[in-house]
Parts: C-alpha cells; structure tokens; sequence
C-alpha cells in the first residue's frame, strides 16, 4: 500500500523537492503552505493541494483533517515550514524574533497536535521534524533562528521518547545548507552546500532507515558534531570573532 504523506512548507526549496522525490517513489503526497499558485506548480495535478498558514493553529488542524478525509489516514507527516531571518543583536527587534517561533517552533507543535491523534488510535505512523545543523550551537545572527531550531530538535527528541512504545516512530532532520530561496538571501559563505533534490533524496532514504536523526552533508554533519564538543567559553570566543 501506498503511503500516505502530507508535508507542510511543500512550495519551494526541500519541501517541494521532497514532495516530489516521494511522489516519484510512490507515495500518495498532500502538500501544504501558504503560497496556492506555488503548490499548484509542484503538485501539477499529481497530489492533493491544500494551503495553510502553520503559524494559524485552526488552519494546521483543519488542514489535516482535510488530508485526513480525502487519504484515509497520514501515514507520514513531515513538518518542514520554516522561516529565517538574519539576527542583529544591536538592533533588537521582536516581530522578528517572534515570527520566527512562531514558524519554527509553534507550527510544528500545531502540526503534531494534527496528526497525533489519528496516529495513536491507529497505534502507527510517522513525524517527521525538519530542523537544522543550525541547532547544535549558537551562532552570532542566529539568535533567534538558532534558538528555533535547538527548540525543534530537543521537542522531537522528547516526543520520541514520549511516543517510543506507541508505535508512532520521531525522525529529526538536520541538513546544512541547502540551495533554497530561503539560504538566497544570505550574505555568508556557506560551505557545503547541497542542491534540493540531493536534500530529498536524503530525507526520503533517511525516512525509509527508521534512523531517529538524518544529517547531511556528511562534512556538514562532522563539523557540526564537533562543534558540539567545543567547551562553552571556547566556542563564544571563536564565534566572537566572526563579528
């Protein structure tokens, strides 16, 4: 049987490539953002189109009762919405601050609160959370986004703690940089850098291992593993001198 997936921020960069990387392998595919002419393109009629905003939580939950309805279950529910912005710490500025956890960190729970229900009373399934390398550490700019992230990866951490004798597998995806429209707008080298179909085909193979956490690229993964070891007082003075 063919599973059944929807996937939230699905109308450019992973999402989309990730939609349609499923879709050639099978997968009956719901893709969600806001944007409904860019879903119309990457779904070209191929799966079902239903738009929501993951920062509205009725929106989340309705929009999966849609998917819901129209499948007959989600078998795989991969919260990939996401927004970034550049952090200045000598500009404070909370609009953007809070936009970014509400994105980040609030849509995703919104996204579990949708599918977890029907997922435990069929005691299966599968979340699969988008976050970041972005998350291992802070980094100056990444005030907020960093602190996004890090939040993702500790919540998907505890929910699959949570769910691990409820049948319902957590899967944390981490990349590096990948080419979207979101990393066009930076202004920093960024090493590594991967194209979107690399992307997912990555998160599709990592999503069919069952492995609890996929990382890539694999130097991204090496270097960001590392730098997780580097004691507190040592990273701030490394990091401080990229200011």
């Amino acid at each position: 049987m063919s599973p059944r997936v929807w996937i939230t921020g699905a109308s450019s960069g992973i999402g989309a490539a990730l939609a349609q990387e499923l879709h050639a392998r099978g997968a009956r595919v719901a893709i969600s953002a806001r944007r409904t002419d860019q879903l119309a393109k990457v779904s070209d009629g191929r799966m079902l189109v239903q738009p929501v905003d993951v920062m509205d939580r009725i929106a989340v939950l309705t929009a999966a009762e849609k998917v819901i309805d129209a499948f007959g279950g989600i078998d795989i529910a991969v919260l990939n919405a996401g927004a970034w912005d550049r952090f200045d710490v000598t500009n404070w500025d909370p609009d953007s601050f809070r936009r970014q956890f509400e994105v980040n960190v609030f849509g995703m729970s919104y996204g579990i609160e949708a599918v977890l229900p029907s997922m435990l009373e069929r005691g299966k399934g599968t979340i699969v959370g988008v976050a970041s390398v972005a998350g291992y550490r802070g980094m100056p700019g990444g005030e907020a986004y960093s602190a996004t992230k890090a939040a993702q990866i500790n919540l998907l951490e505890s929910l699959r703690g949570g769910l691990r004798h409820k049948g319902i597998r957590v899967q944390t995806i981490c990349p590096g940089f990948v080419r979207t429209p979101m990393t066009a707008r930076n202004t920093f080298r960024m090493p590594f850098m991967v194209e979107p179909d690399h992307a997912a085909r990555k998160i599709a193979d990592g999503i069919v291992s069952g492995k609890p956490e996929i990382v890539f690229p694999r130097r991204m993964a090496v270097l960001m593993k590392a730098a997780r070891l580097v004691p507190v007082g040592m990273w701030s003075q490394l990091t401080g001198r990229r200011r």
